[in-house]
């Protein structure tokens, strides 16, 4: 049963959680950001600290990578690689879409025909999106948008699809049609993780800790990954 270290810095959130097995057995969360730089030493300070008492240490540590803040990436994916590094861990890394499709798929909140439209604010009506099945399965893969009221009109011909994220909120005027549905109040997080990670840890789908480095919005159109993630 591996303990997983989780850590995401992506957006404006900074969250660390650990799990054993898919238990969670530790949560720290703050989602009034960006406060990543003087949060997240002390959140993985505490986990660390929590797995010592039971003579445990993490089995891998798995990170947010992006697309998303630049500096929140940066500060999220250092600490995740020295983490790695100190102590001889493999490192996870999971596409920030990816981890708030899968939080809203456990969720249950919606039909299990909706589609998940996770999206990432970037600049005026920019975001990047991804579309998932709620088998989070990938429908159509991320990739930077000018939302207009045709930009997902093809998907939403046959299909209700729940768009969320911190770039959903702008798109709501624009996205005018009856199978667009909008919901509130979701971020990315540590414990959304959980299943996406352990799926990578089983199957060995491990990073290159010395060469890995987070998809940054700017970079993120023109940048090919050298390891396709999760």
């Amino acid at each position: 049963m591996p303990h997983i270290l989780y850590i995401d810095t992506a957006t404006e959130v900074c969250s660390v959680a650990i799990s054993n097995n898919e238990e969670i057995i530790f949560d720290r969360l703050e989602t009034k950001g960006p406060s990543h730089a003087s949060l997240l030493g002390v959140f993985v300070d505490d986990a660390v600290k929590f797995l010592r008492k039971e003579n445990k240490k993490p089995d891998a540590v798995a990170v947010s990578c992006g697309p998303g803040s630049y500096t929140g990436l940066r500060i999220g994916v250092s600490e995740a690689k020295g983490l790695c590094y100190g102590m001889d861990i493999p490192l996870i890394a999971l596409n920030t879409p990816h981890i708030m499709a899968a939080g809203v798929a456990k969720s249950g909140m919606l039909d299990e025909n909706t589609l998940l439209c996770p999206m990432i604010d970037a600049r005026r009506m920019e975001v990047y999106a991804a579309i998932y099945n709620q088998k989070l399965e990938i429908v159509r893969d991320i990739q930077a948008d000018i939302v207009d009221s045709d930009t997902y009109r093809e998907y939403l011909k046959d299909n209700k699809i729940a768009f969320f994220g911190n770039g959903s909120a702008k798109c709501k005027e624009e996205i005018d049609n009856d199978n667009a549905i909008f919901l509130d109040n979701i971020y990315p997080k540590a414990t959304d993780m959980i299943s996406l990670a352990m799926d990578a840890y089983t199957n060995q789908r491990f990073e290159d800790v010395a060469y890995f480095e987070p998809f940054y919005l700017k970079e993120f159109v023109t940048t090919t990954p050298k390891k396709k993630v999760i």
